[in-house]
């Protein structure tokens, strides 16, 4: 019996970015087959609805760039709720190499040449794991395009505008490469900061869909 594939995402009232989830679903139903996606928050169904009436074995991938209480605490709870007797829960999507090259590209895209400065754009989260994960997808990008400064736009500090406005002041260009899978309330933020320019989300990308593709063709479960 073929596992049911579940896209798990973090969920938003915006058209685009609810938009952007449905789009990256889809092409990742072209890889493996059909995918359903549910929301943590703001909007559903959420995963404990979508497991609740199945007793076929599930995948459920979550679409995060960082664990943290979405993923390491709201989403087994849900699942608990459910009652479903066989799921797996793969790892978060990031931090991973291919997230760094896909941020590399949007940052040539954008007008980023070597030498200018590069702030890695993230949500933020108050949960130690999920900032040594963002720290480490800084590094990733660093690896491939030199210096780049860590910020958030929602949770922690340093906060993306202090750090545009302070590499600003310095009389240098800077970009804002966002660390975010789809347009937002967080990455609109991103456009006041005063940086050059802003990439755009990392959206549904081919090399992102296929990244969630293996996710659910090699499940490797953390429960």
């Amino acid at each position: 019996m073929n596992p049911e594939l579940i896209l798990v995402a973090h969920g938003t009232r915006n058209p685009l970015g609810l938009d952007t989830i449905t789009e990256i679903a889809a092409a990742v139903a072209e890889h493996v087959g059909p995918v359903r996606t549910a929301f943590v928050d703001v909007l559903g169904p959420n995963p404990r609805e979508v497991l609740a009436n199945s007793s076929t074995p599930a995948v459920v991938v979550p679409a995060f760039l960082a664990s943290g209480y979405h993923v390491n605490t709201d989403l087994p709870a849900r699942i608990a709720e459910s009652g479903h007797a066989c799921v797996t829960i793969t790892p978060a999507l990031g931090p991973d190499p291919i997230l760094a090259q896909i941020m590399r590209g949007r940052l040539l895209d954008v007008g980023w040449a070597p030498g200018d400065a590069v702030v890695m754009a993230a949500a933020g989260s108050s949960d130690p794991a999920a900032r040594r994960e963002l720290t480490q997808a800084a590094t990733l990008l660093a690896d491939l395009v030199g210096e780049v400064h860590l910020g958030f736009v929602a949770t922690g500090v340093p906060t993306v505008a202090d750090i545009v406005g302070r590499l600003r002041r310095s009389g240098r260009r800077v970009f804002i490469a966002s660390y975010l899978l789809a347009p937002g309330v967080f990455h609109t933020k991103l456009g006041g900061c005063g940086a050059h320019a802003v990439t755009a989300p990392l959206g549904a990308h081919p090399d992102l869909v296929a990244l969630l593709a293996h996710r659910f063709t090699a499940p490797v479960g953390i429960r």
